[in-house]
């Protein structure tokens, strides 16, 4: 793999550099930068103006309305990206069932979902999780039973990322309980303003309302929502784990982060000089960066694998992506000290310009640094990742 880039691939970085420079609304790159929470009509606003230029979606194929970019491009836009402090583009229809839908789903779902998730008119959340099923995620107990034309579901999911806000959601049911678990689950789209769903706030910690459970009581679904085949819906769900942890990594993300530890520290003093220069937390820092260069270079490895679904090295991807977010959010509670501890709720909705502990460095550290620890939980603990990794990899 050539990891120069070219004359072209420096030109696109130019043309995507000047994008953003010119397109990126100054309110939304300031929440990013300060780690200040972000509304649904921050995500929704940033999406559509991506939408407009053809470039919320670097992954999708041009048959499919995406850009059609190679996955130097992709890498090239992500960090761009992060340079400027842009909102993320929420990954549940991007890049995880807009992929199940290519592959598996039929001409008529394509047709109808595809549009409306590059649009943002449809806003997609995750129905995986289970009370019970986490990690085991194939112990699920959500049902779905076939009555005519469509399937009467009945559950509970957990953990269910900003479905406050969601007009979709993925689910995966369990259409026959005869058979081994994994081979008894289906993949369905169900729309979340259908009679019989639920939507309850799980608060975190941090007084922020990010994740939710979600009940099912005999919600009708139509047949045509299945994806795929009926009881093949493992074979799914794990190919939409693959995409999504290798957003996970979040290489791009990690490095502006990466630059404000290193200015934080910069701007702490420890013995009369910049902590930064102190030789016990530069290590830290060196050995941090070095982690995320390899990390980089790996996650090159895996985009170069053009047309090739991502296997089971996304699964390093995920563990090495989140050990290394949660140690930069570690570095910078110890960067800061003791005023890392309390955070402003009333600055983390941006409801005041300046923290009121007078130091915005710190406001928001404890949120941030909370809010980091499930990264190694979601998307496939990284327990299991390793358990992945030995068996599929190495080979034992």
């Amino acid at each position: 793999m050539d990891l120069n880039y070219t004359s072209e691939d420096l030109a696109f970085r130019d043309q995507a550099r000047a994008f953003l420079d010119a397109n990126l609304p100054a309110d939304l790159q300031q929440k990013v930068r300060k780690h200040l929470r972000m509304s649904k009509d921050d995500y929704v606003r940033w999406h559509r103006i991506l939408a407009q230029q053809g470039w919320v979606a670097p992954g999708w194929p041009a048959e499919f309305g995406g850009p059609g970019w190679s996955a130097v491009q992709r890498h090239i836009w992500d960090e761009e990206c992060a340079r400027a402090g842009t909102p993320p583009i929420l990954p549940f229809g991007v890049n995880m069932v807009a992929p199940v839908i290519m592959a598996f789903g039929s001409d008529e779902q394509k047709a109808h979902f595809l549009p409306r998730i590059l649009s943002c008119e449809d806003w997609w959340c995750q129905g995986y999780s289970e009370p019970g099923a986490g990690s085991d995620l194939a112990s699920l107990k959500t049902t779905a039973e076939r009555d005519g034309d469509v399937y009467v579901v009945n559950g509970q999911k957990t953990w269910t990322t900003l479905a406050q806000h969601a007009d979709m959601i993925f689910c995966l049911v369990r259409t026959d309980s005869g058979v081994r678990k994994q081979e008894g689950i289906s993949f369905l789209l169900i729309d979340m303003h259908s009679p019989g769903v639920t939507v309850r706030p799980i608060i975190m910690l941090d007084e922020d309302h990010e994740v939710n459970e979600v009940f099912f009581d005999n919600v009708r679904v139509p047949v045509q929502n299945l994806v795929g085949k009926e009881n093949k819906g493992w074979t799914y769900a794990k190919y939409l784990l693959g995409h999504e942890r290798t957003g996970i990594a979040a290489v791009g993300r990690s490095k502006r982060e990466l630059a404000t530890l290193k200015r934080i520290a910069a701007s702490r003093n420890k013995n009369g000089k910049p902590l930064i220069e102190d030789p016990l937390f530069a290590a830290k820092v060196a050995t941090l960066e070095i982690e995320l260069m390899a990390l980089e270079m790996t996650v090159m490895r895996v985009l170069a694998q053009e047309h090739k679904a991502p296997g089971p090295e996304a699964s390093v991807l995920k563990v090495r992506g989140t050990e290394i977010q949660q140690t930069l959010t570690e570095l910078m509670v110890e960067a800061v000290g003791p005023m890392a501890l309390p955070f402003d709720p009333a600055y983390l909705e941006s409801e005041t310009p300046h923290s009121v502990f007078d130091d915005d460095d710190a406001a928001p550290l404890a949120s941030h640094y909370f809010n980091f620890r499930k990264t190694s939980i979601y998307g496939g603990s990284n327990e299991i990742q390793r358990n992945i990794i030995t068996q599929m990899i190495l080979g034992l």
